[in-house]
């Protein structure tokens, strides 16, 4: 049964899971079941609280209903226990350098499902997606493969995974694979807010401290390494998708930092031009997050995006039921 909160800006409207593709899925809902659906899909290893509660409220405001939820192996959604028949982070890492294949628990085409059964969980027809980083990744597998439930793709801060682009910065790569020296949580929240620091957008992001109190809060909720170990090999181990994206015929928006560390500007540049319909936003002193004094424009963004599909749907609709009325009476 779903748990009904006030509107508030801290805290959603429905908190509650859902069976979806063999796992349970956490998920959050702002706004109302009548609003066109926007599914917001958040990147490696981070819990759906990745999207602020005021970004997923101002969003709702609008007139959305924003559904944000955990992937598998992170948060509260189902853990992936699988037999070890895969790679370390490590391993893959160093198979990704020379090109060897890598043994994955699961596939990016395997989350793309998960977020296609949460919308069949929810009856949901059709959807706006929104992704960050990995989320993005996941959303424009499912803009491919499963056109008829996409009205509009978000990518922010992700890449089309396209051969020949440049690698993040090594330091920072190597940060990635390094482990807390304890299970303690404030080593531990100290050690992902100095991650976060070295990737995030350098005078527009938040402060260590920032990081260390939201990212304290969110090891309370849930933390789970071997779920962002096992994201990442399906990461490493995604095959390119510039040649499926060119595909995608629903409207896009490419959001990217130029000053993004982790997937520099070129992966996002790359993506835009992949698609046959996007909009490029490239994001002056933004890096790999999503900084708080940003999120308004993002916004903006955002609803004017999926008002704009909405609005084109709905005039297709009624010209074909005019069509469809001029047939019956010509037949009559």
């Amino acid at each position: 049964m779903a748990e009904y909160l006030a509107p508030a800006l801290h805290g959603a409207d429905i908190v509650d899971t859902v069976q979806a593709n063999g796992l349970e899925l956490a998920y959050e809902q702002f706004g109302y079941d009548d609003d066109p659906a926007l599914i917001l899909i958040m990147g490696l290893g981070t819990q759906l609280t990745g999207w602020p509660d005021a970004f997923c409220r101002a969003l709702a405001d609008t007139g959305l209903r924003v559904i944000r939820f955990d992937n598998r192996d992170i948060g509260l959604s189902s853990k992936i226990h699988a037999a070890r028949g895969y790679d370390s982070a490590r391993q893959a890492f160093f198979k990704s350098l020379t090109g060897r294949e890598i043994q994955a628990a699961y596939s990016l085409e395997d989350m793309a499902e998960d977020t296609i059964g949460l919308l069949v969980a929810l009856g949901i027809r059709r959807a706006h997606l929104v992704g960050a980083s990995m989320g993005g990744m996941i959303a424009q597998i499912v803009a491919a493969t499963r056109p008829a439930r996409v009205a509009s793709l978000t990518s922010i801060m992700s890449t089309s995974g396209a051969r020949k682009l440049p690698r993040g910065r090594l330091k920072i790569l190597l940060r990635l694979g390094k482990a807390p020296k304890s299970r303690d949580k404030d080593v531990i929240a100290a050690h992902l807010a100095k991650t976060m620091t070295m990737i995030s957008s350098p005078k527009i992001g938040r402060s260590f401290h920032d990081w260390e109190a939201e990212i304290r809060r969110t090891v309370e909720r849930s933390y789970y390494p071997a779920g962002m170990a096992r994201q990442t090999l399906a990461v490493l181990s995604a095959t390119p998708r510039d040649e499926l994206l060119a595909t995608v015929r629903c409207p896009a928006l490419i959001i990217h930092g130029a000053a993004d560390p982790l997937l520099p500007v070129k992966h996002g540049r790359a993506t835009a031009k992949a698609l046959a319909h996007a909009r490029y936003e490239e994001v002056r002193g933004m890096g790999h997050d999503l900084p708080p004094r940003l999120l308004p424009r993002f916004v903006d963004w955002i609803s004017e995006l999926v008002h704009e599909a909405e609005a084109h749907s709905a005039a297709r609709s009624s010209r074909q039921q005019n069509q469809s009325a001029n047939e019956r009476k010509k037949r009559e």
